[in-house]
């Protein structure tokens, strides 16, 4: 894995806090009783591509979530690009993906056990 420059990390952190807020104030209106968290935002070497990677409580409405949010993908960079317009020149394109790791550890986990 290539390594980040100051930079990249500087944007990817913002995004990172902004989208984390956007969310939570999103989650009132449109995911009632469920809880997202920004786990972890990449961001390609030219500034323009974010990969957010989201982490979200209960499990089984993650499809549910995942599919309203691609819905309002447009509204929710428009939204981030009026917060961070004065720090980056290019709002990048936002790409959600579910971040599957606690899963993941929870399965191995259970696999030790047996």
């Amino acid at each position: 894995m290539e390594e980040l420059t100051p930079r990249q990390n500087k944007v990817a952190r913002l995004i990172q806090k902004e989208l984390a807020e956007m969310l939570q104030t999103y989650a009132r209106n449109w995911f009632q009783g469920s809880i997202i968290s920004v786990s972890v935002v990449r961001i390609s070497p030219d500034l323009s591509v974010a990969k957010c990677y989201l982490s979200i409580f209960p499990d089984n409405r993650k499809d549910e979530i995942m599919g309203t949010i691609s819905q309002h993908i447009k509204e929710i960079r428009y939204q981030l690009g009026t917060r961070i317009r004065n720090q980056v020149r290019i709002i990048p394109e936002l790409i959600f993906n579910i971040d599957d790791s606690l899963d993941y550890l929870q399965n191995i986990e259970n696999l030790l056990k047996k």
